[in-house]
């Protein structure tokens, strides 16, 4: 047993030019921040560590102290990456995010560009991948599926006090996860057309070999031994590339939850880093008392994520409880309720009902998106609008 779980968040952010367009300027704009002491690169962190985590779309943040603390490349030069220190109060979550974000968007500026939190970009563009031999590898080794991954998700870290811990926790938050998918919904838009989906990031991202949810595993050893086995498979390059919705992280100790889309709004990942602790401590409290970790096949959590992914919060949900289709606000609420008594522990409770009924009236990042075009007729309005919300701009314009 641990105290106050501490917490990070990583997000991937897209860079895009003054008219909209997202533009490969992500790792020069990192280099020339770093050298007039404006950003932050790779060489300021540890280079083993991060060679053990997956480039495409893995860090650091949450995991260790200052050191977590990133603002790196990403898979495509169009994206920069950014991680949080380790917090233990959402404030500081906050606080860090509009940090990272206001530092990123800094190393954007110059070359000209900033940074947009979209889950993917509205407007077409070729995405070109950031040169480097994993890269190269994983664009040798996926084809069409490792060239066209231009997508921003927002991955969430919460400590555990061991393994056998966290993978109790995997086996009792699967089946809320589709939940967060909807919460932060923000890809509305793919290269040009809507397509008709609130999170189409969650489509993209599933062509990946080894994505999705994990079965219910029930111990640590029996969790390695199906790492070990995914990669005896040698399809996928390495373990950073097991890409588990939710997963242990390999060099820190904490679950890492990676279903939701970067979200548009600041707030909104506040809500979701605060929901994933409240989730993680929730099963963890529930293991300790011996209680079995739902019965619900890998299918089902499959199906929920995928209507989830259609559908945000516009339509019903796939209610955990029951299997059965429920009003996504009745769906936010009983997740809301299943986790109440660690957000009142963490001090969490009302930030995190405040925000979701915030999230409910205005509606998430894909509602946005698509109310601008709807008012503009213009993808690339759409991104415009995204910078100022992405830092703070409560009209997004």
């Amino acid at each position: 047993m641990i105290g106050m779980r501490t917490v990070g968040v990583e997000e991937e952010l897209l860079v895009v030019d003054p008219a909209g367009n997202p533009v490969p300027l992500g790792p020069g704009a990192l280099e020339a921040a770093s050298r007039r002491g404006e950003g932050e690169t790779v060489a300021e962190h540890d280079r083993a560590e991060r060679a053990t985590e997956d480039p495409a779309d893995d860090g650091a943040a949450g995991t260790g102290g200052a050191p977590g603390a990133h603002l790196v490349p990403e898979l495509k030069e169009q994206q920069i990456e950014l991680g949080t220190r380790v917090c233990s109060e959402l404030s500081e979550v906050a606080a860090e995010l509009r940090h990272w974000r206001s530092r990123a968007d800094a190393a954007a500026r110059t070359a000209g560009a900033r940074v947009a939190a979209l889950a993917s970009a509205p407007v077409p563009v070729e995405p070109v991948t950031t040169p480097g031999e994993r890269y190269e590898r994983m664009v040798a080794a996926f084809g069409l599926t490792a060239m066209e991954q231009l997508t921003c998700g927002c991955h969430v870290h919460v400590s555990v006090s061991d393994d056998e811990e966290g993978v109790a926790v995997l086996d009792r938050i699967r089946v809320w996860l589709p939940v967060l998918t909807a919460l932060t919904a923000n890809s509305p838009f793919w290269l040009g057309r809507d397509t008709g989906y609130a999170s189409y990031r969650s489509q993209a991202w599933g062509r990946w070999p080894s994505a999705g949810p994990n079965t219910v595993f029930g111990s640590a050893e029996i969790y390695h031994r199906v790492l070990a086995d995914v990669l005896a498979t040698e399809t996928v390059l390495d373990e950073g590339m097991v890409y588990f919705d939710a997963r242990l992280s390999a060099t820190w100790p904490t679950v890492e939850v990676r279903v939701a889309d970067v979200a548009l709004p600041v707030e909104d990942a506040v809500v979701l880093a605060g929901l994933v602790r409240g989730l993680v401590e929730t099963a963890a409290r529930r293991w300790r008392a011996g209680e079995p970790a739902p019965d619900v096949r890998t299918e089902v959590v499959r199906l929920a994520g995928w209507r989830a992914g259609r559908s945000g919060l516009g339509a019903d949900l796939v209610d955990p409880r029951s299997g059965r289709p429920a009003p996504a606000a009745d769906v936010l609420a009983a997740l809301v309720d299943h986790v109440r008594p660690a957000l009142a522990e963490a001090g969490d409770e009302q930030r995190i009902t405040e925000g979701i009924a915030e999230i409910l009236r205005r509606g998430n990042g894909a509602v946005l998106q698509r109310a601008v075009y709807a008012e503009t007729g213009d993808l690339a309005a759409v991104v415009r609008a995204a910078v100022g919300a992405t830092h703070g701009d409560r009209s997004g314009r």
